[in-house]
């Protein structure tokens, strides 16, 4: 054990590939293709070069942050069998290398997108990478179990940033997007705690399973998507949502709702096929919906609104 907590091992080299992995790509892709929404969703003109920077200052702010977050958890990780084989863990990266890594990337991410974009989203990126790695890293995860509630904001904020990098400010419309993935972020992680709890337990994260049990994580799961499923269908109803989009949010918020009722009625508490099941769910709900907004106003369908 004082092996793990000290990272006492012979140190590998790094590779390109272990640098990447720090940045978290899967998450980062997620964080940039809601970040394009807010841009695309956005009223005015914004030039391609300005939309590609606001872009990449979103990656690399996301990756920063995921960069920052494996470097303070490097303990927790190492004790989780999701986790162990990041790099710190198992020795390719030091903890202090991951450290000046991240701090450097949050720095140029932020200092770009103020120079090259807009200082309000400039301070919307400042912002997320604070509160994702100073709220929810440092202080939430380790104290509470509404760690992911609150600490969700931090991965919720994209679209209002891309959204921001073409208007210079904020409004309703982009602030529903921000609703939409905070509203997500619960039933999603919970889902993935359920069937994760025991790796939760032994690292001492005090997730809602671990802290509650699974019965309350399965009703929370259930109120949480009652919540999401009207908030995804209002973007249709804010001007920026049309028909289309209507139309699949109601959809696959339908089948949200009966993957998150299969959870609420789950007996298996080894498994846990149904919070699986719903995992999966979630994430292409989420891309779905983003996807079709998306391809609303590049295809120039009309918003909902404008029919009413």
């Amino acid at each position: 054990m004082a092996a793990v907590a000290t990272f006492d091992i012979s140190q590998r080299a790094a590779s390109v590939g272990d640098f990447i992995a720090l940045l978290k790509p899967r998450v980062m892709s997620l964080v940039v293709f809601t970040g394009l929404a807010g841009i695309v969703v956005a009223p005015g003109e914004v030039h391609p070069m300005i939309a590609f920077t606001a872009l990449l200052c979103i990656a690399v702010a996301a990756g920063a942050s995921g960069a920052l977050n494996m470097a303070y958890d490097a303990d927790i990780d190492a004790l989780m069998s999701r986790t162990a084989s990041r790099p710190i863990p198992v020795g390719r990266i030091a903890r202090q290398e991951a450290l000046f890594f991240g701090w450097a990337l949050s720095g140029a991410s932020v200092t770009v997108m103020g120079l090259f974009v807009n200082f309000v989203a400039a301070a919307l990126l400042a912002f997320t990478i604070f509160f994702y790695v100073g709220v929810y890293t440092l202080w939430l995860k380790r104290r509470t179990a509404q760690n992911i509630v609150i600490g969700g904001l931090s991965g919720a904020l994209p679209p209002a940033i891309g959204w921001a990098a073409v208007t210079g400010d904020l409004s309703i419309a982009p602030l529903l997007l921000v609703l939409i993935t905070f509203l997500w972020t619960p039933p999603h992680f919970w889902a993935l705690a359920l069937f994760r709890s025991d790796d939760y337990a032994r690292a001492g994260v005090p997730m809602l399973p671990v802290v509650s049990g699974k019965t309350s994580t399965r009703r929370q799961i259930f109120l949480y998507s009652l919540l999401l499923v009207p908030a995804g269908i209002a973007p249709a109803f804010a001007g920026i949502g049309g028909a289309l989009y209507a139309t699949v949010a109601c959809v696959f918020g339908a089948l949200f709702l009966v993957g998150a009722a299969a959870v609420l009625r789950e007996t298996d508490d080894v498994r846990e096929p149904a919070a699986r099941n719903l995992f999966k769910i979630s994430l292409l709900y989420l891309f779905v919906l983003f996807a079709t907004l998306i391809a609303e106003h590049l295809l120039g369908l009309q918003p909902l609104a404008s029919w009413i």
